[in-house]
C-alpha cells in the first residue's frame, strides 16, 4: 500500500468523526474510505471490502437513473469532480448491498492541496425520503 498524501489522510479522520455519509477517492479513483452513516445506506462497512478501483467502485451498488438505466462512471458526481476538478451534484439510485434500491442526492467536490496538487475527491451523500 502507497503512502497517501497528508491531506487525504486528514480528511478520512474528519469523515470519520461526521454524521453525513462521506464517499473518499484518491487521485487515481481508488475508494479508499467511506465513514459509518455512508455504510449504513451502502449497506456495507468499509472494513469487510476496503479499498477498490474505481473500475469497481462506480458499479458496485449498481447506480441508475429514475428509469433504471445504469449511469455511466462519466456521470456520477465523484468521478466528475475528479475528472474535471470541478464540484459535481447528481441524483442517482443506487441498490445496496441489502437489495434495496435506495434514492440518493450526492454532492462532490475535488480536494485540491497545496500548489493546486489534486489528492483526490470527497462526495457527500444523502437518501431521499421515500
Amino acid at each position: 500500500m502507497t503512502q497517501k498524501p497528508i491531506e487525504l489522510i486528514l480528511m478520512r479522520q474528519l469523515a470519520s468523526s461526521l454524521v453525513m455519509p462521506i464517499f473518499l477517492v484518491d487521485t487515481s479513483g481508488t475508494l479508499v474510505y467511506y465513514n459509518e452513516p455512508a455504510e449504513q445506506i451502502l449497506g456495507v462497512r468499509f472494513d469487510e471490502i476496503g479499498e477498490m478501483p474505481a473500475s469497481e467502485w462506480t458499479t458496485r451498488w449498481e447506480p441508475s437513473d429514475v428509469d433504471g438505466a445504469p449511469l455511466l462512471p462519466e456521470r456520477q458526481p465523484l468521478t466528475i469532480a475528479l475528472a474535471q476538478s470541478r464540484p459535481a451534484h447528481g441524483e442517482l439510485w443506487i441498490r445496496g448491498i441489502d437489495g434495496r434500491r435506495r434514492h440518493i442526492h450526492a454532492t462532490a467536490i475535488p480536494l485540491v492541496g497545496a500548489s493546486k496538487r489534486l489528492l483526490g475527491a470527497a462526495a457527500i451523500f444523502w437518501e431521499e425520503p421515500s
